[in-house]
């Protein structure tokens, strides 16, 4: 019989209610929660700052490696190559962090932005930039990438009440989506204005590239600023396996489905979505970052949305429920005949398709001890990244055929619906509202 569960930790793999965080008042001025209030304040920024600069480099970093001489099979094996590069250094700091130090990792991470941003901007050698992409923090999907995010939501987990968490998620993504669509507007609209003012396409898509690397000086100032009420205590004595102790299995298995969902999405990750537009519709930068800037915006609202509906339907069921629709109008985005039919029907599928993020975040929050929260964030967002790494090598070469133009968006699709299934037989009996 299906049991839907109202606290904030089911039993199975995880901590008892003695070990949750206390869930502390905001007072006045120079107290724990004032630094707490500033904390949630700064990881927000951090956030958007970083979302920006993945949405202006999302719109012009496929278009400025084809620039560069680059085809379209060496640029999916670069950001298959790039994605496994982050998983692994990713796995290395998010697992070490609450140990360590969250502040030193995001710091680190940060620091490993600005190398990858720069190293990007002076050079279109495919080695370099490989090392580069693999060493250092570099986003072709305008989505999350690196240790930032498991940093941020254990450390945002820990700041606030565990009733308020889905709805902070849904703010945090909110204010993420937002800062990737005007991340992709500036991107899209500073490379096209840059060309008109007389720029060698090459020359008007690095200046995007400094921008992100200038982004990541912007990130560090801000983690600088962080207290130490965004850092946890570790538990004494624990057995661990790579920061895990309790709740080993059910991260496994969520990392396992998570990384069958990102396998998926690495086939329509936003720079190829926007490359599969210029050359089916040659729709040129400018526009595109128009397109995405719209696209980000709905898929913001649509994860803030999803805290509303959790709390009637379930975690759970809201990820499952409002992910296949958003699948089915993924694969009819190819059939569409002309552009703008195209563009209506992917904004269609934006303005549901973030709904299971914030809900998936909480979930995973939820269901292991305080001091997992950084690991268990890590391990299923780094099974992510591994998931997404080989799929856009796969994506570059059916891009490359006129006949397969339509194929990455079916395979992602049909995926993602295996994935939605598969979830939903797993967990719907461990649901938390």
């Amino acid at each position: 019989m299906k049991r839907t569960i109202t606290r904030s930790m089911p039993p199975s793999g995880s901590c008892t209610m003695r070990s949750m965080p206390t869930v502390r008042r905001w007072s006045r001025k120079g107290s724990p929660m004032a630094h707490s209030r500033r904390d949630v304040l700064f990881l927000f920024a951090a956030r958007s700052t970083r979302l920006f600069a993945y949405g202006a480099i999302s719109v012009v970093l496929a278009l400025y490696l084809h620039a560069a001489g680059l085809s379209g099979a060496e640029i999916g094996l670069l950001f298959t190559l790039t994605l496994a590069g982050d998983a692994g250094i990713s796995l290395w700091i998010t697992t070490a962090a609450d140990r360590i130090g969250r502040r030193k990792m995001l710091l680190l991470g940060a620091g490993l932005m600005i190398a990858a941003g720069i190293a990007f901007s002076l050079t279109n050698n495919i080695v370099v930039l490989m090392i580069a992409g693999i060493i250092g923090v570099i986003s072709p999907s305008g989505n999350e990438i690196g240790p930032f995010l498991s940093l941020e939501q254990a450390a945002l987990s820990q700041l606030l009440p565990a009733e308020n968490r889905t709805r902070a998620f849904g703010w945090y993504n909110l204010a993420g989506s937002l800062a990737t669509a005007c991340g992709a507007l500036t991107g899209g609209g500073l490379s096209s204005g840059l060309q008109h003012a007389g720029l060698s396409e090459l020359a008007s898509y690095r200046a995007v590239l400094q921008l992100y690397a200038l982004c990541g000086f912007g990130l560090v100032a801000l983690f600088l600023m962080l207290s130490p009420e965004v850092e946890t205590e570790v538990a004494p004595a624990q057995q661990r396996l790579f920061g895990l102790h309790r709740s080993k299995g059910v991260v496994l298995r969520l990392s396992a489905l998570f990384s069958l969902d990102a396998f998926a999405g690495g086939f329509v990750i936003q720079s190829m979505v926007a490359y599969w537009f210029h050359v089916k519709f040659g729709l040129d930068a400018g526009l595109l970052g128009g397109i995405f800037f719209g696209a980000n915006v709905l898929a913001g609202v649509s994860a803030l949305l999803a805290a509303r509906i959790a709390a009637r339907i379930g975690l759970i069921n809201t990820m499952v429920f409002t992910h296949i629709p958003s699948n089915v109008l993924l694969c009819l985005v190819p059939f569409m005949p002309g552009p703008g039919w195209a563009v209506a029907v992917l904004m269609l599928r934006f303005s549901i398709s973030q709904m299971d993020v914030p809900t998936r975040q909480s979930y995973t929050m939820a269901v292991v001890a305080p001091d997992e929260r950084s690991a268990a964030s890590g391990i299923t967002t780094i099974a992510r990244s591994l998931g997404a790494a080989v799929s856009p090598s796969l994506a570059g070469v059916l891009l490359a055929s006129p006949a397969l133009l339509a194929a990455p968006f079916l395979v992602a699709g049909g995926l993602k619906i295996v994935y939605d299934l598969l979830l939903y037989k797993s967990f719907r009996d461990a649901d938390i509202r």
